[in-house]
Protein backbone atom coordinates (compact mmCIF):
# COMPACT_ATOMS: atom_id res chain seq x y z
CA UNK A 1 0.00 0.00 0.00
CA UNK A 2 1.08 2.89 -1.20
CA UNK A 3 1.03 6.42 0.57
CA UNK A 4 0.10 8.28 -1.91
CA UNK A 5 -3.09 6.86 -2.96
CA UNK A 6 -4.42 5.92 0.77
CA UNK A 7 -6.00 9.53 1.26
CA UNK A 8 -7.34 9.78 -2.22
CA UNK A 9 -8.80 6.54 -1.51
CA UNK A 10 -10.77 7.70 1.58
CA UNK A 11 -11.46 11.29 0.43
CA UNK A 12 -13.56 10.05 -2.75
CA UNK A 13 -14.91 6.89 -0.63
CA UNK A 14 -16.67 9.71 1.98
CA UNK A 15 -19.11 11.09 -0.61
CA UNK A 16 -18.81 7.26 -3.21
CA UNK A 17 -19.31 3.94 -3.04
CA UNK A 18 -16.45 1.70 -4.32
CA UNK A 19 -15.42 -2.07 -4.88
CA UNK A 20 -11.80 -2.65 -2.75
CA UNK A 21 -9.89 -5.35 -4.75
CA UNK A 22 -6.84 -7.08 -3.32
CA UNK A 23 -4.32 -9.27 -3.99
CA UNK A 24 -5.71 -11.98 -1.83
CA UNK A 25 -2.99 -14.51 -2.53
CA UNK A 26 -0.47 -15.55 -5.30
CA UNK A 27 1.88 -18.23 -6.82
CA UNK A 28 4.12 -18.08 -9.31
CA UNK A 29 5.53 -14.91 -10.96
CA UNK A 30 2.91 -12.38 -10.67
CA UNK A 31 2.92 -8.50 -11.54
CA UNK A 32 1.71 -7.62 -7.17
CA UNK A 33 2.33 -9.08 -4.04
CA UNK A 34 -0.21 -10.42 -1.86
CA UNK A 35 -1.76 -6.65 -0.06
CA UNK A 36 -1.47 -4.56 -2.74
CA UNK A 37 -4.87 -2.49 -4.01
CA UNK A 38 -7.26 -0.92 -5.86
CA UNK A 39 -10.70 1.38 -5.27
CA UNK A 40 -12.66 1.09 -8.56
CA UNK A 41 -15.09 3.85 -8.01
CA UNK A 42 -18.10 4.57 -10.26
CA UNK A 43 -15.75 6.93 -12.92
CA UNK A 44 -12.28 6.58 -11.57
CA UNK A 45 -9.79 4.00 -9.81
CA UNK A 46 -7.11 4.89 -7.31
CA UNK A 47 -4.17 2.49 -6.30
CA UNK A 48 -3.03 -0.30 -8.56
CA UNK A 49 -3.07 -4.74 -8.73
CA UNK A 50 -0.75 -4.92 -11.04
CA UNK A 51 -1.88 -3.41 -14.27
CA UNK A 52 -1.88 -5.19 -17.77
CA UNK A 53 -4.82 -7.53 -18.87
CA UNK A 54 -5.10 -8.50 -14.63
CA UNK A 55 -6.26 -5.23 -13.85
CA UNK A 56 -8.19 -4.28 -16.96
CA UNK A 57 -10.32 -7.45 -16.12
CA UNK A 58 -10.58 -6.83 -12.12
CA UNK A 59 -11.97 -3.20 -13.39
CA UNK A 60 -14.03 -4.59 -15.31
CA UNK A 61 -15.64 -7.37 -12.68
CA UNK A 62 -15.56 -4.29 -10.17
CA UNK A 63 -17.46 -2.28 -12.13
CA UNK A 64 -19.80 -4.45 -12.65
CA UNK A 65 -20.43 -5.29 -9.10
CA UNK A 66 -20.94 -1.61 -8.36
CA UNK A 67 -23.46 -1.53 -10.76
CA UNK A 68 -25.63 -5.03 -8.85
CA UNK A 69 -24.22 -7.64 -10.54
CA UNK A 70 -23.73 -10.69 -8.17
CA UNK A 71 -20.17 -12.51 -7.80
CA UNK A 72 -18.32 -14.68 -4.75
CA UNK A 73 -15.30 -12.31 -2.85
CA UNK A 74 -12.65 -14.27 -4.20
CA UNK A 75 -11.50 -14.60 -7.84
CA UNK A 76 -8.85 -16.67 -9.51
CA UNK A 77 -6.82 -15.30 -12.57
CA UNK A 78 -4.17 -17.83 -14.16
CA UNK A 79 -2.14 -15.30 -15.76
CA UNK A 80 -1.13 -16.99 -18.53
CA UNK A 81 -3.57 -19.44 -19.99
CA UNK A 82 -6.66 -17.01 -19.20
CA UNK A 83 -5.12 -13.04 -19.46
CA UNK A 84 -2.27 -14.20 -21.67
CA UNK A 85 0.55 -12.64 -19.16
CA UNK A 86 3.83 -14.25 -19.23
CA UNK A 87 4.18 -13.85 -15.53
CA UNK A 88 2.64 -17.28 -15.84
CA UNK A 89 1.05 -17.81 -12.23
CA UNK A 90 -2.04 -17.06 -10.84
CA UNK A 91 -3.36 -14.31 -8.11
CA UNK A 92 -6.49 -14.88 -6.02
CA UNK A 93 -8.65 -11.21 -5.92
CA UNK A 94 -10.60 -10.23 -2.92
CA UNK A 95 -13.77 -7.93 -4.45
CA UNK A 96 -15.37 -5.73 -1.44
CA UNK A 97 -17.75 -3.25 -1.46
CA UNK A 98 -16.95 -0.49 0.64
CA UNK A 99 -18.51 2.91 1.66
CA UNK A 100 -18.06 5.55 3.95
CA UNK A 101 -19.18 3.78 7.10
CA UNK A 102 -16.37 1.43 6.36
CA UNK A 103 -14.01 4.00 7.11
CA UNK A 104 -13.15 3.49 10.21
CA UNK A 105 -12.44 -0.05 10.05
CA UNK A 106 -10.47 0.97 6.22
CA UNK A 107 -7.96 3.56 8.66
CA UNK A 108 -7.33 0.80 11.50
CA UNK A 109 -6.36 -1.13 8.45
CA UNK A 110 -4.08 1.23 6.77
CA UNK A 111 -2.69 2.36 10.19
CA UNK A 112 -2.40 -1.37 11.12
CA UNK A 113 0.42 -1.41 7.76
CA UNK A 114 1.90 2.00 8.42
CA UNK A 115 3.14 0.51 11.39
CA UNK A 116 5.27 -2.45 9.76
CA UNK A 117 6.87 0.15 7.50
CA UNK A 118 10.72 0.50 7.81
CA UNK A 119 11.59 3.78 9.73
CA UNK A 120 14.26 5.98 8.26
CA UNK A 121 16.26 8.68 10.12
CA UNK A 122 17.01 12.01 8.06
CA UNK A 123 19.08 14.18 9.70
CA UNK A 124 19.87 17.69 7.61
CA UNK A 125 17.01 19.55 6.22
CA UNK A 126 18.60 20.90 3.15
CA UNK A 127 18.62 21.05 -0.84
CA UNK A 128 19.57 17.02 -0.78
CA UNK A 129 17.32 16.17 2.27
CA UNK A 130 13.98 18.21 0.61
CA UNK A 131 14.16 16.23 -2.03
CA UNK A 132 14.97 12.95 -0.87
CA UNK A 133 11.97 13.53 1.31
CA UNK A 134 9.87 14.51 -2.05
CA UNK A 135 11.14 11.27 -3.31
CA UNK A 136 10.33 8.99 -0.54
CA UNK A 137 6.72 10.28 0.38
CA UNK A 138 5.20 7.73 -1.89
CA UNK A 139 7.01 5.02 -0.82
CA UNK A 140 6.28 2.64 2.31
CA UNK A 141 8.07 4.26 4.71
CA UNK A 142 8.39 6.34 7.85
CA UNK A 143 10.63 9.10 7.89
CA UNK A 144 11.81 11.26 10.56
CA UNK A 145 13.63 14.21 9.73
CA UNK A 146 15.59 15.93 12.03
CA UNK A 147 17.59 18.76 12.12
CA UNK A 148 18.95 21.66 14.22
CA UNK A 149 17.33 24.75 12.63
CA UNK A 150 13.43 24.08 13.67
CA UNK A 151 12.54 27.24 10.91
CA UNK A 152 14.02 24.76 7.75
CA UNK A 153 11.25 22.58 7.35
CA UNK A 154 8.14 23.06 4.69
CA UNK A 155 5.14 24.20 6.16
CA UNK A 156 3.52 21.14 4.36
CA UNK A 157 4.75 17.74 4.73
CA UNK A 158 3.93 14.62 3.37
CA UNK A 159 1.64 11.68 5.34
CA UNK A 160 4.88 9.48 6.25
CA UNK A 161 7.06 12.28 7.09
CA UNK A 162 7.36 13.89 10.55
CA UNK A 163 9.72 16.91 11.15
CA UNK A 164 11.64 17.14 14.53
CA UNK A 165 13.97 20.05 16.03
CA UNK A 166 16.84 18.54 17.73
CA UNK A 167 19.85 20.72 19.49
CA UNK A 168 22.40 19.25 19.60
CA UNK A 169 21.10 16.94 16.81
CA UNK A 170 22.70 14.34 17.53
CA UNK A 171 20.69 13.87 20.42
CA UNK A 172 17.99 12.91 18.43
CA UNK A 173 19.71 9.51 17.92
CA UNK A 174 18.99 8.15 20.95
CA UNK A 175 15.50 7.89 20.10
CA UNK A 176 15.82 6.41 16.68
CA UNK A 177 13.23 3.25 16.43
CA UNK A 178 15.35 0.36 16.77
CA UNK A 179 16.34 -1.17 12.89
CA UNK A 180 15.93 2.25 11.39
CA UNK A 181 17.68 3.37 8.27
CA UNK A 182 19.60 6.39 9.49
CA UNK A 183 20.65 9.49 6.67
CA UNK A 184 23.54 12.06 7.42
CA UNK A 185 23.31 15.02 5.66
CA UNK A 186 23.59 17.92 8.05
CA UNK A 187 24.44 22.05 6.71
CA UNK A 188 27.56 21.64 8.83
CA UNK A 189 30.62 18.93 9.11
CA UNK A 190 30.66 19.60 12.57
CA UNK A 191 27.09 18.03 12.93
CA UNK A 192 27.74 15.08 10.55
CA UNK A 193 30.79 13.82 12.39
CA UNK A 194 28.84 14.54 15.55
CA UNK A 195 25.56 12.59 14.70
CA UNK A 196 27.78 9.79 12.98
CA UNK A 197 29.66 9.60 16.73
CA UNK A 198 26.44 9.13 18.14
CA UNK A 199 24.97 6.31 15.80
CA UNK A 200 28.47 4.24 15.94
CA UNK A 201 27.91 4.64 19.89
CA UNK A 202 24.56 3.60 19.54
CA UNK A 203 26.31 0.87 17.46
CA UNK A 204 28.91 -0.11 20.05
CA UNK A 205 25.52 -0.38 22.72
CA UNK A 206 22.64 -1.85 20.97
CA UNK A 207 24.21 -2.55 16.96
CA UNK A 208 20.11 -2.38 16.09
CA UNK A 209 20.63 0.30 13.28
CA UNK A 210 20.12 -1.52 9.89
CA UNK A 211 22.12 1.59 7.92
CA UNK A 212 24.33 4.62 8.59
CA UNK A 213 24.69 6.40 5.42
CA UNK A 214 26.93 9.69 5.39
CA UNK A 215 26.65 11.97 1.88
CA UNK A 216 29.98 13.22 1.25
CA UNK A 217 33.00 12.44 -0.97
CA UNK A 218 35.71 10.05 -0.32
CA UNK A 219 37.87 12.62 0.73
CA UNK A 220 35.31 13.78 3.34
CA UNK A 221 34.96 10.08 4.87
CA UNK A 222 38.91 9.40 4.91
CA UNK A 223 38.74 12.72 7.09
CA UNK A 224 36.04 11.51 9.80
CA UNK A 225 37.88 8.13 9.41
CA UNK A 226 40.63 9.88 10.97
CA UNK A 227 38.62 11.70 13.52
CA UNK A 228 36.78 8.69 14.35
CA UNK A 229 39.77 6.20 15.20
CA UNK A 230 41.59 9.00 17.22
CA UNK A 231 38.20 8.23 19.06
CA UNK A 232 38.84 4.65 19.47
CA UNK A 233 36.28 3.68 17.17
CA UNK A 234 37.95 0.66 15.41
CA UNK A 235 37.88 0.39 11.81
CA UNK A 236 35.60 -2.57 12.11
CA UNK A 237 32.87 -0.15 13.65
CA UNK A 238 34.05 2.65 10.87
CA UNK A 239 32.70 0.00 8.27
CA UNK A 240 29.24 0.14 9.47
CA UNK A 241 29.43 3.57 7.50
CA UNK A 242 28.37 3.78 3.94
CA UNK A 243 30.24 7.37 2.49
CA UNK A 244 29.72 8.62 -0.25
CA UNK A 245 26.02 7.47 -0.13
CA UNK A 246 23.52 6.65 -3.35
CA UNK A 247 22.98 3.39 -5.30
CA UNK A 248 26.37 2.95 -7.78
CA UNK A 249 26.32 3.85 -11.18
CA UNK A 250 23.86 6.95 -11.02
CA UNK A 251 26.04 9.49 -11.43
CA UNK A 252 25.21 13.21 -11.04
CA UNK A 253 25.70 16.10 -8.43
CA UNK A 254 21.83 17.82 -8.70
CA UNK A 255 19.53 17.33 -5.50
CA UNK A 256 17.07 15.46 -6.96
CA UNK A 257 19.31 12.92 -9.04
CA UNK A 258 21.30 12.01 -5.48
CA UNK A 259 18.20 12.00 -4.08
CA UNK A 260 16.72 8.95 -6.49
CA UNK A 261 20.24 6.77 -6.17
CA UNK A 262 19.78 7.15 -1.95
CA UNK A 263 16.18 6.18 -2.86
CA UNK A 264 17.03 3.27 -4.34
CA UNK A 265 20.57 2.27 -2.29
CA UNK A 266 17.57 2.44 0.90
CA UNK A 267 14.90 -0.02 -0.87
CA UNK A 268 18.07 -2.41 -1.90
CA UNK A 269 19.11 -2.37 1.75
CA UNK A 270 15.65 -2.72 2.54
CA UNK A 271 15.17 -5.54 0.41
CA UNK A 272 18.18 -7.29 1.36
CA UNK A 273 17.45 -7.03 4.96
CA UNK A 274 13.75 -8.68 4.36
CA UNK A 275 15.06 -11.69 2.12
Amino acid sequence: MFVSTEPLFLAQLRTQDAILVSVHSHRGSVPREAGAWMAVFAESTVGTVGGGHLEWQAMAEASARLRGAPGEPLVRYVLGPTLGQCCGGEVVLKFEPVSAADMPRLQAAFAQIRADWPHIALFGGGHVSRALVHTLAPLPLRVRWVDSRDEVFPTSLPTNVSAEHADPVQSAVADVAPGALVLVMSFSHAEDLDVVTACLARQRAQADLSFIGLIGSRTKWASFSHRLLARSYTPAELAQVTCPIGLPGITGKAPEVIAVAVAAQLLQVISQRTS
